[in-house]
């Protein structure tokens, strides 16, 4: 999971497959000139915030189009605001029109909703522990979390 799904942090309800960051900003372009923290949450919105695509995957994409002639920036109240140059306006109307449709498809959110409600109650118990319990109590809690963590890889490597 995305962690830190409360309070509008991270990805809601989940981890999603991820689209494609170059021809999604490119797409984005085409209807506007826009910010790159514009285009993160542009992205985040269309997905249904399935896929919000990170800073470290959105500005190197910026500055490999800019240096590829495809997108300008010009700086817009200290920021840079980018868009598309004539070669860039081609190359983003021979691409896909939504390439973030993709992300978010084949997730299966009723699950993703299960998980949620279930490490929040872990959550839960684990700071009653913590705040009211014996300094033993607090070592059992932090046993039994270290132990779930195991387990939890072992499924992964199919040994559990």
């Amino acid at each position: 999971m995305g962690g830190r799904g409360r309070g509008g942090h991270g990805r809601r309800g989940g981890r999603a497959r991820r689209g494609d960051v170059r021809a999604s900003l490119l797409a984005l372009l085409r209807e506007r000139p826009m910010h790159g923290y514009e285009m993160i949450t542009e992205i985040g919105e269309r997905t249904g915030g399935a896929w919000r695509p990170s800073p470290g995957s959105v500005y190197p994409t910026l500055q490999l189009l800019e240096e590829e002639g495809l997108i300008r920036a010009q700086e817009d109240s200290g920021k840079r605001l980018f868009e598309l140059t004539e070669t860039g306006r081609a190359e983003a109307e021979a691409g896909q029109e939504s390439p973030w449709d993709e992300a978010g498809r084949g997730v299966d959110w009723e699950a993703v909703q299960e998980v949620g409600q279930a490490l929040a109650a872990v959550d839960h118990a684990v700071r009653q522990v913590m705040t009211t319990g014996t300094e033993e109590q607090r070592a059992k809690g932090l046993a039994v979390l270290a132990e779930a963590k195991k387990k939890l890889y072992l499924i992964l490597a199919d040994e559990g």
